[in-house]
């Protein structure tokens, strides 16, 4: 009988170092990457199911008071002209995006710095330039689609509820081109401000509280210094039929300039601008009275200067 002995056996392969030999994308890919990891970070991708709620929930809530809309005229046909429209449906949304944007912002920033995970993204060729345009572009391409998705059904729904949808889409076309405008006019503002503001810290909730808290503290002391007050006036012959009481606002004539203190009606403004729209808050009413350029400068202000503030953050930081 023969044994059988079992052998092992081995090599070793010195293959050294390899040389990388495919395409170099450099700095250009960086940027997609960061623009990439910033939408995926808005939409909770990647992550457990907890962090898509959020996302999934105030999708939902602007495109709901549309789908509410669309039904009602569905039912109730031309006779439902009482329902807001494209002119007044950035303002009906406007609380949900507000509260979006100061929620998610800080998710998008804080956690880089905290972790010290920004300063990784620097050892490649990426400037904190880049950093940060990738950041905005990524969360500000999410927002516009939030702000987009209400308006594009609610004018589906009108199109398709009225009597002759070619002619109320002949007769109504420009409604597209304003809301586009205007939506980006909203989405900007309501992206930089909150983003300007986690760029300052490195707690979420302070972000989050300050920016929601800067939102609606605003807008009630804008309405008491523009509310007005009202006398009763003596009847003459000019006034018969007009009405016996006289109203001014209680800050006089300053009472138009304080009506910029409501921080969130600033993209608003230029919404009704780009509409013609007459819109019938008492702030929006002292609003109107202002030159059309002090609006239009005060939007800009509002947005250029968190704008430079969050590009002037990041310019501190050092490896």
């Amino acid at each position: 009988m023969t044994e059988r002995v079992n052998e092992r056996s081995g090599e070793v392969f010195d293959l050294g170092y390899q040389h990388y030999d495919g395409p170099r994308e450099g700095r250009s890919r960086a940027r997609i990457a960061i623009f990439n990891n910033g939408v995926r970070t808005v939409l909770g991708l990647g992550r457990g199911p907890k962090a898509k709620i959020l996302p999934i929930l105030l999708f939902v809530s602007a495109i709901l008071p549309a789908s509410i809309f669309v039904i009602i005229l569905s039912v109730a046909g031309p006779a439902a002209d009482f329902l807001p429209g494209p002119a007044d449906y950035y303002q009906v949304v406007s609380l949900t995006l507000l509260i979006f944007t100061a929620i998610m912002a800080p998710e998008l920033l804080t956690p880089d710095r905290r972790d010290g995970v920004l300063q990784l993204y620097l050892v490649r060729p990426l400037t904190a330039t880049d950093y940060v345009v990738g950041r905005f572009l990524s969360f500000f391409v999410i927002v516009l689609a939030l702000v987009y998705s209400g308006q594009v059904m609610l004018q589906i729904g009108l199109i398709l509820a009225a009597a002759d949808p070619v002619d109320f889409l002949r007769d109504n076309w420009l409604d597209i081109p304003r809301f586009l405008a205007a939506g980006i006019v909203v989405a900007l503002f309501i992206t930089v401000v909150p983003m300007a503001v986690a760029s300052v810290t490195a707690r979420r909730a302070y972000a989050a509280v300050f920016v929601i808290g800067l939102y609606f503290i605003s807008t009630p002391v804008a309405a008491v210094l523009t509310s007005s007050e009202c006398r009763h006036a003596e009847v003459t012959e000019e006034r018969v039929g007009a009405g016996q009481f006289e109203c001014e606002p209680v800050t006089g004539d300053a009472a138009k300039w304080f009506s910029l203190i409501a921080f969130a009606q600033t993209p608003i403004r230029i919404n009704d601008m780009i509409f013609d729209n007459d819109n019938g808050d008492p702030v929006a009413m002292a609003a109107a009275e202002l030159p059309a350029g002090v609006p239009i400068a005060w939007y800009l202000l509002m947005t250029a200067g968190p704008g430079f503030l969050l590009w002037w953050r990041y310019q501190r930081v050092r490896l």
